[in-house]
């Protein structure tokens, strides 16, 4: 007679899968932090971006361009792990959670930009539309090919080989690209758009393979009541939910890095593309909607 009546699930998405092979029973140093975001400039500025350029413009746009500049203004952030040592990375890049369906069941997959400190809205936008695009309709040839191999990898071998892969990328820091492994998929920060389920509180866990310190789960912007020069007022709040690897990051860095956010956040006119900047190829807004994260 059982302990439980069990029954094993036989299907699982290749996400699931590598989930299995990445997480165990261990000595965690994710800490965890929020921070509420007004946003009312923010999304009067997304909709005058839109007009303006044509461009869907989003949050997590905004949020990309944000995280890369906090970096840039706290480098020791931007580091990864390797022989129990820190690590500086030479390059900023931000990896998108993106949600997908593999034949008619729910995954998670993910798109990577680099150097996003040194690039405009319009070149994210339109970058990041491309990739996801390509990861939709699965015809990313890299990340096809590491799906399959998941998919088609033994139980038993899921977390021997995810550990073997994390050891030659990024402790020995080979490029194996010839052998069809992508060159540093995951970037240097991870965020994921809780937002467009309806959330606005959750933390993700970090993904030991990916030696990434540093994940961000944005949540929907709402509205609060808020205290004004002492008077109440209604606003609109997002909260930044952040995940973080204590042997990386302390709170001076946090505290730094949500400096950078707000300020960049709470006054896009001051920091991001002017919003009147003409577009680039003068289409439509209907011609550049595209399903993308909120």
């Amino acid at each position: 007679m059982p302990n439980l009546p069990l029954v094993e699930m036989k299907e699982l998405s290749s996400f699931r899968k590598i989930a299995l092979g990445t997480w165990r029973t261990a000595y965690d140093p994710s800490i965890y932090g929020t921070l509420a975001l007004r946003m009312d400039r923010a999304l009067a500025y997304i909709e005058r971006f839109r007009a303006r350029t044509g461009r869907r413009l989003t949050v997590s746009h905004l949020m990309a361009k944000a995280s890369a500049m906090a970096l840039q203004a706290c480098p020791e952030a931007n580091a990864i792990l390797r022989w129990n040592r820190i690590y500086l990375r030479k390059r900023i890049g931000v990896f998108f959670q993106v949600l997908m369906s593999d034949e008619g069941k729910a995954d998670l997959s993910g798109a990577t930009l680099y150097d996003l400190e040194q690039k405009s809205l319009l070149e994210i936008v339109d970058e990041f539309e491309k990739k996801v695009s390509l990861v939709r309709q699965r015809q990313d040839p890299a990340l096809e090919k590491t799906r399959g191999t998941f998919q088609h990898l033994p139980y038993l071998l899921l977390r021997p080989f995810l550990r073997v892969l994390s050891f030659l990328c990024y402790t020995l820091n080979l490029d194996l690209r010839r052998f069809g492994v992508a060159s540093d998929p995951f970037g240097s920060l991870m965020i994921t758009n809780i937002g467009s389920l309806g959330l606005d509180t959750a933390y993700a866990p970090l993904v030991p393979f990916s030696r990434v310190p540093l994940l961000f789960a944005i949540g929907e912007a709402k509205e609060e009541v808020l205290v004004e020069n002492g008077q109440p007022t209604v606003g609109r709040v997002m909260k930044v939910n952040a995940t973080m690897d204590h042997r990386v990051i302390d709170g001076f860095h946090a505290a730094r890095i949500a400096e950078v956010l707000r300020q960049w956040m709470e006054s896009p006119e001051t920091h991001f593309d002017p919003p009147e900047a003409p577009s680039a190829t003068g289409e439509s807004t209907a011609a550049r909607e595209f399903s993308g994260p909120r």
